[in-house]
């Protein structure tokens, strides 16, 4: 633990004067010989919460409250977090007696480690509340290591947090139930999102005008709600009529098509357009860690319907998800809609 202690002190670049507040912070209530992180994390989602209202407050002077609010939310939910464990190398660090646990925290440290792009609402794997965790009691055994000054936790904590979600990757990603919502809303529907409980997860199911359409489930009710969202948003991109000459076309006899900075691309062209930025979703991860091969499609959502393509297998996210984008340019081009 003294290892570790110092390993953590190095990473957030600031020694503690009272190092048991940290040794607490990075110990499971699994290992029973210590007091565990339970206290300091209930310290640390106040704490953390309340800091980074402040940052957004004075950042963004224009943005209401709303969306406020969802800057907040993406830059300190369970999935970001989480993510900072593994990218500051947190979870290295923490102690437990809980087996399970360690395959757990593995798989998305591996989902993770293949990422390129910020990801905002969820990646591949789902990501281990004892990431975040971890993440929120070493917040609060800062916080009150430096006797309760939030100004002062916050200039020490704020690096581990980079890249910071801003208002233009929200803008790039949007958030999938807002999305869903504006789709319906610009097509006359009407979308109902009601919860229950099966055991220990919170079940999420979306019906729009009375129908059933999708489902997600999650320990979290809010991370429920967003992977129902994804999940209607993937069917109504399969199941809205668009035009069917649009998305015929040719490709190269190697089988592929690409297009240099598609992606950049079809930002652009959704904003002349005016329509929502593309989202990308991943519809294939195969092969091992060090090898790995992902499909990813592209939706963006219009007057008229879902345009949906899916690109070719690349062994980069980003460059399945430029595929994706090529294949979408080509059609809409072919179909003079550009």
């Amino acid at each position: 633990m003294e290892e570790s202690i110092r390993a953590v002190e190095k990473i957030v670049g600031y020694k503690f004067k009272e190092k048991t507040l940290l040794e607490e912070a990075l110990t499971h209530p699994s290992y029973a010989e210590s007091p565990s992180y339970q206290r300091l994390e209930f310290v640390g989602d106040a704490a953390l919460g309340l800091a980074f209202s402040n940052h957004v407050y004075l950042a963004y002077p224009n943005l209401d409250p709303g969306q406020l609010s969802l800057l907040r939310a993406a830059n300190i939910s369970t999935e970001k977090l989480a993510r900072v464990a593994v990218r500051q190398g947190l979870y290295r660090h923490f102690r437990h007696n809980a087996v399970v646990l360690r395959d757990k925290v593995q798989d998305f440290v591996d989902a993770v480690s293949a990422e390129d792009d910020t990801v905002v609402y969820g990646g591949v794997v789902k990501a281990p509340k004892i990431l975040a965790d971890i993440v929120e009691s070493v917040a609060a055994a800062i916080y009150v290591d430096v006797n309760f000054d939030l100004q002062q936790f916050w200039v020490i904590f704020r690096g581990l947090l980079e890249p910071i979600v801003t208002q233009k990757d929200l803008q790039e990603q949007p958030q999938p139930v807002t999305m869903l919502f504006e789709l319906c809303q610009k097509q006359g529907k009407h979308v109902d999102i009601r919860h229950w409980r099966k055991g220990a997860k919170n079940i999420a199911s979306v019906y729009i005008d009375g129908r059933f359409v999708a489902s997600g489930s999650s320990e979290q009710r809010e991370i429920a709600k967003l992977n129902a969202a994804k999940q209607a948003l993937s069917k109504l991109s399969q199941s809205i009529p668009t035009n069917s000459g649009m998305f015929e076309f040719s490709v190269r006899l190697d089988g592929s098509f690409e297009i240099e900075g598609a992606k950049q691309m079809l930002h652009e062209l959704c904003g002349k357009k005016k329509w929502p930025k593309p989202t990308y979703s991943i519809e294939k991860d195969t092969g091992l860690p060090h090898d790995k091969k992902f499909v990813y499609s592209v939706q963006i959502p219009t007057v008229d319907g879902v345009l949906s393509m899916q690109g070719d297998e690349r062994s980069r996210r980003k460059e399945a998800e430029n595929s994706a984008a090529s294949y979408l340019i080509r059609a809409l081009k072919e179909s003079n809609c550009l």
